[in-house]
């Protein structure tokens, strides 16, 4: 607010913002109207007041000495920091990396001479290779494809359409600040390439269907291994393959294609199923046969054998009595002969009064129905 003197010029009166009579300027004159403060006044007297609510000495050599070694313990504590347990630390001197610090409570050198960075190294970062995605506020995703990333080439010279992710950490946060300028452009031209060279050795039939684990596992791996060649400080996760189709002017066709070998496929497995029934069941036919054969022929070869044996002991009996054997073989000959006719013995040697006609078939009648 403005100042200015109220009542009189005299001695009495009001008092002014500066402490005094409303006549009197800050220099003590007097004047119609007071006059501004003196500036250098005011500054003397506010240090004449500093001086005197320190104490006595304070300015002298041991105050500088204690003042100056407080600053420099500020200034080396200055150089404790704290590592996050999903962080790691990198020390910088002068701009430089120097070290890089675990989780925990860690030390460097004050600033400007080491500064460092905390990066976090747990946080999964995801790099999408084929397609982009995205979306105004208020509509949801919005996903467009991208040719000249997700046309590939197969081992079987077929072109094929792929899009998928790729899951990565930071392993080391020093080389991924300072070894790569674009890390995740790095990691997205690096899996494009891996997945060219894994789909270049994959038939388009192995990739569409169950050969998806073996391209992601192949490309993983080799990713890895670029990456380490770099120095890129990353660690790759996982890679998902998101799509895995025909490119979509020819979809139509291969898909007819591909259910011609369906079909074909199920045609083979019915074939398939007939042999496995019918050819087992004809080799257990012919093996019977076989057996059957086999079982005759060893029955064929031990009646000869047999036959031949009896042969021989009947010609060596002949061969000692031949009377006996002869008459032994023509009754053994005639018992064959009419052991199933039925028979009437005559003898005609018989006394008088004797029928010489014995019915030994009405005999065996008669004794069978009797009770």
């Amino acid at each position: 607010m403005p100042w200015n003197n109220q009542g009189n010029g005299g001695g009495g009166g009001d008092r002014g913002p500066w402490g005094r009579g409303g006549g009197q300027g800050p220099t003590g004159g007097n004047g119609p109207g007071g006059q501004p403060p003196d500036l250098e006044e005011l500054l003397r007297r506010g240090q004449d007041r500093f001086r005197g609510s320190v104490p006595r000495g304070f300015f002298g050599l041991r105050g500088i000495i204690i003042a100056g070694l407080v600053i420099i313990v500020l200034w080396l504590a200055s150089g404790f920091y704290r590592v996050l347990p999903d962080e790691q630390g990198v020390v910088l001197r002068f701009g430089e990396w120097t070290a890089t610090t675990e989780p925990g409570l860690n030390y460097h050198l004050p600033s400007p001479i080491e500064s460092v960075l905390t990066p976090q190294v747990t946080r999964v970062k995801r790099t999408d290779v084929g397609y982009t995605s995205g979306g105004d506020r208020g509509r949801a995703n919005t996903i467009r494809d991208v040719p000249e990333e997700s046309l590939m080439l197969t081992g079987d010279e077929n072109i094929i359409d792929i899009d998928f992710q790729v899951f990565w950490v930071i392993k080391d946060a020093g080389e991924f600040l300072f070894n790569v300028e674009n890390p995740e452009a790095a990691v997205k031209a690096a899996a494009e390439s891996a997945m060219r060279e894994v789909v270049g050795e994959t038939p388009i039939q192995l990739a569409l269907a169950e050969g998806r684990q073996q391209v992601e596992g192949g490309t993983r791996d080799l990713l890895q291994a670029i990456l380490d060649s770099y120095k890129a400080g990353i660690a790759i996760r996982e890679v998902k393959l998101q799509k895995v189709d025909p490119p979509e002017a020819v979809i139509d066709a291969f898909r007819d294609v591909q259910r011609a070998r369906a079909d074909l496929e199920r045609q083979r497995n019915e074939a398939e199923a007939y042999a496995n029934d019918v050819i087992p069941r004809a080799r257990g036919e012919a093996e019977r046969v076989l057996q059957e054969a086999e079982a005759y022929k060893q029955q064929i070869v031990a009646d000869a054998e047999g036959d031949a044996a009896r042969f021989l002991s009947v010609y060596e009996e002949y061969a000692r009595a031949k009377d006996v054997t002869t008459k032994r073989i023509y009754l053994e000959t005639m018992q064959t002969i009419f052991a199933g006719m039925n028979k009437v013995i005559v003898d005609p040697g018989v006394g008088s009064g004797v029928v010489p006609y014995l019915p030994l078939p009405e005999l065996r009648k008669q004794t069978q129905a009797a009770p």
